[in-house]
């Protein structure tokens, strides 16, 4: 999954000790490589369930079954000359970037269940693009605009430090679990009647309550070196960012799709949350990447920002904390 530029803390000789980047050792890479898959040939379900598939996108797409995704997670390269491992993505004419998006999201509707839902990531640009392709084919739902808290400085214009994820389904039905994606926010403002705490819980010193999921986000931490979600790969989304869109539109069991999946942001989180997936990398640095943090979210379900079955706004580690402690949430 991409995201935007990220930080690093380099010691001398190499990395902080207290960097938590993952990585891969050459022993890593030669046992995880017999894991990647390709497919060449028409292939069945579950056969490639829970897999990554290490392969051009374009190559694989005519032999994935038809009707087996229950929602699908599309973070393409935005409309930007960008490098990925030395493969670079270049900046086209808006008209030929959403030809280019229709090239695969037009082919990949087959492989869509009929109450599927859809989200695709772009930037500001990007996004004039994105709406149209998805509107001549899907049923555009909304869009989230989620703040990124870091990035550049301009002098000649203002600073971009958001980001789009369009939301769309394939037809009139499909799921949507509101309850599932309220986010825990300190009370600014504490309202009493007869001295109580009225729409609100006083806890870990205090006071919260939970709030209904919108289409602005203000919750999200891009992954940086001391995080220990955090890769290499130069625009990774943030779990709990991914977190949110397969808790809101999927159940467990369901399958999860993503054709970009980078350094496996959403692969991560689906095993975490307990659903199936597949996803599909060009890059088989990433790949790899993908299959050790399978491999850790096998030892460790933990998110962060999310805990005790609700996002948090950031910068509430330690109510977070105190609420895993006591072993218990308030619902309010």
């Amino acid at each position: 999954m991409k995201s935007p530029e990220k930080t690093t803390a380099e010691g001398k000789g190499g990395r902080s000790p207290k960097n938590r980047t993952i990585t891969l050792t050459e022993e890593e890479r030669a046992a995880l490589t017999p894991c990647l898959a390709t497919v060449h040939e028409p292939i069945g379900v579950g056969q490639i369930l829970d897999r990554v598939i290490q392969q051009d996108l374009f190559e694989a797409l005519p032999h994935l079954p038809s009707g087996f995704v229950d929602l699908l997670i599309a973070d393409p390269p935005y409309n930007l000359a960008k490098s990925f491992n030395g493969r670079t993505f270049r900046q086209q004419a808006p008209e030929a970037y959403a030809e280019w998006l229709e090239s695969w999201l037009l082919p990949l509707r087959r492989l869509l269940k009929p109450d599927a839902s859809i989200y695709l990531c772009g930037d500001w640009l990007t996004s004039a693009s994105i709406f149209p392709v998805l509107a001549r084919h899907f049923i555009v739902r909304n869009r989230i605009t989620w703040e990124r808290e870091k990035g550049r400085g301009a002098l000649g214009n203002w600073k971009n430090c958001s980001e789009d994820i369009w939301f769309a389904t394939v037809g009139k039905e499909y799921r949507f679990d509101a309850n599932a994606v309220k986010l825990k926010r300190r009370v600014v403002a504490p309202y009493r009647v007869s001295g109580e705490p009225k729409g609100w819980a006083e806890e870990g010193g205090g006071g919260f309550r939970l709030t209904g999921a919108s289409n602005l986000w203000s919750d999200i931490t891009v992954p940086f070196w001391s995080m220990p979600e955090n890769t290499d790969h130069p625009t990774q989304k943030p779990e709990k960012l991914v977190a949110k869109l397969v808790l809101a539109s999927s159940r467990p069991g369901d399958v999860v799709f993503d054709p970009f999946l980078g350094s496996g942001t959403t692969v991560a989180v689906c095993k975490k949350l307990g659903r199936r997936f597949v996803g599909v990398e060009i890059d088989r640095e990433y790949g790899l990447l993908a299959l050790k943090r399978l491999a850790m979210a096998g030892n460790d379900s933990a998110i962060q920002g999310y805990s005790g079955g609700v996002f948090w706004e950031r910068n509430t580690l330690s109510q977070q904390r105190a609420q895993n402690s006591s072993g218990h949430l308030e619902q309010f």
